[in-house]
């Protein structure tokens, strides 16, 4: 019998009916077709990252080099999305854009045979990345070439010139020998097929070796001596000539302002005696009379004293006898 006031007395009759009940076969796992899933994505997964791996793009300023067992096999320069052959093509690359290239100083001798020391960089490019590599190999051994290129052409121009006229704004010809630099320098990288282009080579620097400065600074400072008192006998010279001539003009000018005033002076004079005579030959007697006061105020001043006789004509008019 069940005790009602067991609570896990239910419990155990259960346990005993399962425990009576048959139990089922297992049934055996297939992994043979487990193991063929398995097999089948790793080989998609390798074959993805594999294709991935060979995947290369092409940017802006740039060439990729495709090689196929050492040999150059292609150029890609468009910008894009390619692919290689695994395990068989290698890709690299190589710049498109302008780059600047610091050359090395070197020391050079001039016309005037005085050493100076030059510090110059360049502009460059790479314009055919094959002809570049299998010329140099690579874009250092490029890129040492045409220093040497720029070093060369850079002490046969130097060499033409004094030093006077590489260091002195306004004998110096820099501007063009930057100009004629970078055009040989063209000129030699295109004949042995470099694939590579100098935009421009400029000298940034020339000094002096330090045993030479004190004798070359000193000789600047002569020669610009030499210059100032130069322009100053020039001035000197060009301001005595235009005092001259300014004396010369002035001396002609007062000769002919007197000239012309005598003149007028003279046709005054002349203008005036003929209204004179016009005038007083209207009465002769008025004119003796006028002529004799005026005779009178030039001759009698506050000391005059004038002995004359008594029965002159002067005496009677003194003394008011006008008859």
């Amino acid at each position: 019998m069940t005790d009602n006031n067991n609570p896990f007395s239910n419990l155990e009759e259960n346990n005993k009916t399962a425990s009576k009940k048959p139990k089922k076969e297992k049934v055996p796992v297939d992994y043979k077709k487990y193991f063929k899933s398995f097999v089948g994505i790793l080989v998609a997964f390798v074959v993805f990252v594999i294709a991935l791996a060979n995947v290369y793009v092409v940017k802006e300023g740039e060439f990729k080099v495709i090689r196929q067992f050492g040999e150059i096999k292609d150029v890609k320069e468009t910008p894009g999305l390619h692919i290689k052959i695994p395990f068989v093509q290698s890709v690299t690359t190589v710049p498109k854009y302008q780059m600047n290239y610091k050359l090395s100083e070197a020391e050079i001798n001039t016309r005037d045979k005085r050493r100076i020391i030059i510090d110059n960089y360049a502009v460059w490019r790479v314009v055919n990345a094959k002809e570049m590599i299998s010329s140099a190999g690579s874009l250092v051994n490029a890129g040492s070439r045409m220093e040497e290129f720029i070093y060369s052409v850079v002490r046969s121009e130097l060499g033409q010139l004094d030093y006077n006229e590489i260091i002195n704004d306004e004998n110096s010809s820099r501007g063009s020998l930057n100009d004629q630099v970078t055009k040989h320098v063209n000129e030699l990288l295109k004949k042995d097929n470099y694939g590579v282009e100098v935009v421009d080579v400029r000298i940034k620097r020339t000094d002096l070796p330090e045993e030479n400065e004190q004798s070359v600074y000193n000789e600047m400072i002569s020669e610009r001596q030499s210059i100032a008192q130069k322009f100053l006998s020039t001035g000197d010279a060009d301001k005595r000539r235009i005092e001259a001539e300014t004396d010369r003009e002035v001396r002609e000018m007062l000769a002919t302002a007197k000239k012309e005033a005598s003149i007028i002076e003279a046709e005054g004079e002349a203008e005036a005696a003929r209204i004179y005579n016009q005038s007083f030959s209207k009465d002769p007697e008025f004119y003796s009379l006028y002529r004799t006061l005026e005779s009178y105020k030039k001759t009698i001043g506050e000391d005059t004293m004038i002995i004359i006789p008594s029965n002159s004509p002067y005496a009677k008019l003194l003394s008011g006898y006008l008859e």
